[in-house]
């Protein structure tokens, strides 16, 4: 379907792939991995032909139909349910020949064309048309509202729309996930495990593209690397590889030193000079093996409040809505430390406006909100990247918030979230949408807030970040709400789910896989087929995972929570370890340059030397106890992460 032979691509004078090849057969699916900046959407741009390769052949078959989403989209007058028809090309063509030839008068013309619209099932596009905007979670009213009409995150769920609308045999969707909750997921999963062309898809969500993904291809050091399988299978072969890498590495330099050994040896004399030059050669012709570096970028944590009130906040008897119109009613709840919460419910059930009930942004149609004394309440939503100072640094933003923190205490902070040297110092203007979510992020958690309320806090984040950001949630005493439609982090980060449904606010017993169940039943509208297949697609399928009842799912969940409180003290004494490593290995290296003095070996130097050589066999004593006491703790905290999943 799709062959790339010795491709060679470089944007502003930077090499994003140098000799890269892979084939990609009719009918997969596959997911595009890698770094930001690697070259993933630079990909797509050359298969569209906006984008001139330096060297190397794109092979696709003869008259390939390549349908693809736009990032970008104009305010329209158009009818949404119009402009996502505007995405079958051959449909509007021939819509336009037939009124042509009615305005002509040419009966054999309209004949002719009558049948075409008829092959290609006219009559059916409005309403494929409307179940794709349904599906991605526009409510029935909207389809008849102009494009204009909607923010930005919508208009770009009707660009997807209208990919999704275009007869193709090639597919390509750039973060299709981005702007989409959880329900919007999940359908159009279901949509695209049953498009019958080929897929290419470039996506940050963990389980989106493990449920979707046939193929992996990953943007590595300038080249294209496949893997066969979803991104679970991926992580499982790439780490297989780099420990193989690794092994090679190693071996290699270890032969490069022993080469290098013979060469310093012998070069020098008449009888080994040939052998020494030849060994010479001999590593000049050897291929390097790169180490794997596979760190990621980001490390930091959510400090803890140095206060914290219990409950930190509750509502009774609360009304909730906006300009006066009543959203959700009867609510009653109370958020605890520690409290661990994801909310669950169709797009505009009031998801958003219980956050905001939360965090107080509006009073209370009715009822009762008391905010703990030492509440301190960390808000992240997509729309406060929009109030980011855009001429201010990640610095800047930070220092405004603790002008007598010390410069190096918040460049220290801020690397954690990848923000080093001029970078943190440069204005966020010309940021990406995940740098400035990084700088928000950040920004809260410099605060030290006891309750985080994060509204899709994923969206422009990669792989690395969101891994970081899950990370840095399950070691978070204070209490957590979010919602998200990346499942991996709502797995692995909150204990108990509340379905906000009809008005109301409730617990929800089950888990991820019993929401899909739910939603899938109230989903009567069939998923509308891809255009131009013959082939009917089905609403997207529940799977049925693991067979245990709601009862021991619950229960399951309990003990996973247990689990994980007690695993936070482990965690925390840790990385405590790694500190005092780091510190005595410092004070150890400064010892170390200090004992390499010469004028420390004179006999007036007698006493200094005593009391430094017993420095140094003191620290050396002291870091091997720390060592070993982190190899223990560490053996704790993975043994217990694992049964954690």
């Amino acid at each position: 379907m799709l062959t790339i032979t010795d491709l060679s691509l470089q944007r502003g004078g930077v090499w994003l792939l140098e000799r890269a090849t892979i084939s990609v057969q009719s009918g997969e699916r596959v997911a595009i991995v890698g770094a930001n900046g690697a070259g993933k959407s630079s990909l797509f741009q050359l298969l569209l032909g906006q984008l001139a390769q330096e060297q190397g052949d794109v092979s696709l078959p003869g008259g390939c139909r390549i349908a693809h989403m736009a990032q970008e989209l104009e305010a329209s007058s158009r009818s949404a349910r119009d402009f996502v028809l505007d995405g079958d090309r051959v449909l509007r063509r021939l819509e336009a020949e037939l009124r042509q030839a009615e305005a002509d008068g040419d009966d054999h013309a309209q004949a002719r064309l009558h049948g075409e619209l008829d092959l290609h099932e006219a009559w059916a596009a409005p309403r494929r048309a409307e179940a794709l905007i349904r599906g991605l979670g526009f409510a029935d009213s909207d389809v008849d509202r102009p494009v204009s009409a909607f923010s930005g995150g919508w208009r770009i769920r009707l660009n997807l729309a209208q990919a999704l609308m275009c007869p193709s045999d090639l597919l390509l969707l750039d973060e299709p996930t981005n702007h989409l909750d959880l329900d919007a997921c999940l359908w159009l999963e279901g949509w695209l495990r049953k498009y019958p062309g080929t897929l290419l898809f470039i996506s940050h969500d963990r389980d989106f593209m493990d449920r979707v993904a046939s193929h992996v291809v990953h943007f590595d050091r300038q080249k294209l690397e496949q893997y066969t399988g979803n991104y679970s299978a991926f992580e499982r072969q790439r780490s297989e590889r780099l420990a193989q890498q690794q092994a090679g590495y190693e071996r290699q330099q270890a032969r490069i030193a022993e080469i290098q050994r013979f060469i310093d040896r012998f070069k020098a004399k008449a009888t080994k000079a040939r052998q020494a030059q030849s060994r010479v050669k001999a590593l000049e012709r050897m291929e390097q093996i790169a180490p794997a570096h596979v760190d990621s970028p980001f490390t930091f944590e959510f400090p803890a409040a140095e206060k914290v009130s219990s409950p930190l906040l509750s509502i009774r008897h609360g009304v909730a809505g906006h300009g006066g119109r009543e959203v959700l009613s009867g609510l009653t709840l109370s958020l605890l430390p520690g409290s661990r919460i994801g909310l669950l419910g169709p797009n505009g059930a009031g998801k958003s406006t219980l956050i905001d009930a939360l965090r107080g942004e509006a009073r209370l149609l009715g009822g009762e909100r008391t905010a703990g004394e030492n509440l301190a309440v960390g808000y992240f939503a997509q729309h406060q990247l929009e109030a980011l100072d855009l001429d201010a640094s990640p610095f800047l933003h930070l220092q405004r918030l603790s002008p007598r923190a010390s410069e190096q205490s918040i460049r220290n902070f801020l690397g954690g979230f990848d923000f080093h040297g001029d970078e943190a110092l440069s204005p966020i203007r010309a940021f990406s949408g995940g740098e400035k979510a990084r700088v928000a992020l950040a920004t809260i958690a410099w605060q030290r807030p006891n309750l985080l309320l994060l509204d899709e806090p994923t969206n422009h984040l990669d792989l690395e970040m969101r891994q970081a950001l899950t990370m840095a949630l399950q070691n978070f005493d204070g209490a957590i709400v979010v919602v998200s439609h990346d499942r991996h982090l709502l797995r692995n980060t909150v204990d108990e789910f509340w379905l906000v449904h009809e008005g109301r606010v409730q617990p929800y017993d089950g888990d991820l896989d019993d929401y899909e169940r739910w939603l899938a039943e109230r989903r009567k509208d069939e998923a509308p087929r891809p255009a131009g297949t013959g082939v009917a697609s089905e609403p997207a399928a529940a799977n049925a995972i693991g067979g245990l009842s709601a009862d021991e799912r619950k229960a399951r969940k309990r003990a996973e929570a247990a689990l994980r409180q007690q695993l936070s003290p482990f965690r925390k004494r840790q990385t405590a370890l790694e500190r005092d490593m780091e510190t005595i290995q410092q004070a150890l290296t400064e010892l170390e340059q200090a004992l390499a003095e010469p004028d420390l070996y004179e006999v007036a130097s007698k006493d200094r030397l005593k009391s430094l050589l017993a420095s140094q066999a003191e620290h050396r004593s002291q870091l091997e106890a720390v060592e070993m006491e982190w190899l223990e703790v560490s053996e704790t905290v993975e043994s217990m992460a694992a049964n954690l999943g």
